[in-house]
């Protein structure tokens, strides 16, 4: 078990899916977690739940990451009830399927809006309260540095905009020791994308290891970069998509 013990975190989009895994595994390493969510009460109700039930803090912040009033309300509400923050995690996210040619540009603003726009926004919330020591990680996507197969063009260009927040960020805030990291996940067995979807025979065979990600080995990488052993790593991308960039 890694010590978290006493830090505070908060995990945007945390309702379900991949967020939902990383706020359970910060607490039962021993973090206070806030979660953000948009639309579903009793699924960020349940994720709460299980958080308290660890003995840990928890708090749900209805927040749509699209915008940044809502963004700023939601760090300061984190701050204000857990008492502080050590730890940003951005995993809120929304996908974009289909071909440039048929592209709605309205979609499309509002995907970069959530996947690029939501974590500077959430970022720049939270540094002010970020002590040294501080972490940020985003969720970012195989997809952002790579892009295999035709229809998901749109998605990649917001992620493989992390890359380079996520670096650029990182030399704005060494001197302040807050690390600032990317968590790129291959095929992860989530409602958005099951492991007995339409598309998964494909994606599998995308992969080294012939399978899904389960969201709790995302979340386990995140826990390691939260944590003081990963003290030394910053403005690093880290796959954990099974080799499928490898």
């Amino acid at each position: 078990m890694i010590d978290l013990k006493d830090k505070c975190a908060l995990v945007t989009g945390g309702s379900r899916g991949i967020g939902a895994a990383i706020a359970q595994a910060l607490a039962e390493n021993g973090a206070d977690v806030a979660i953000t969510y948009q639309n579903s009460v009793e699924r960020a109700d349940s994720v709460v739940s299980s958080i308290k039930k660890l003995g840990r803090r928890g708090l749900a912040v209805r927040a749509d990451s699209a915008d940044p009033e809502a963004i700023k309300r939601a760090v300061n509400e984190t701050v204000e009830t857990l008492g502080g923050l050590d730890i940003l995690v951005n995993s809120a996210a929304v996908g974009l399927a289909g071909s440039i040619a048929d592209l709605d540009l309205e979609e499309f603003r509002t995907m970069m809006d959530v996947n690029v726009r939501g974590p500077l926004a959430f970022a720049q919330a939270a540094i002010r309260h970020l002590p040294k020591g501080g972490r940020i990680i985003s969720i970012g996507s195989a997809l952002g540095d790579r892009v295999p197969f035709p229809g998901v063009t749109a998605y990649a260009i917001s992620k493989s905009a992390l890359l380079s927040f996520t670096r650029g960020l990182s030399r704005e805030l060494g001197p302040q020791g807050i690390t600032v990291n990317l968590v790129s996940p291959g095929s992860t067995d989530t409602e958005s994308n099951p492991a007995d979807g339409e598309s998964a025979a494909f994606q599998r065979s995308l992969s080294s290891l012939g399978r899904f990600a389960e969201p709790r080995e995302i979340a386990d990488v995140v826990v390691f970069l939260a944590s003081p052993a990963a003290s030394m790593v910053t403005g690093s991308i880290v796959a954990v998509d099974g080799g499928a960039n490898a």
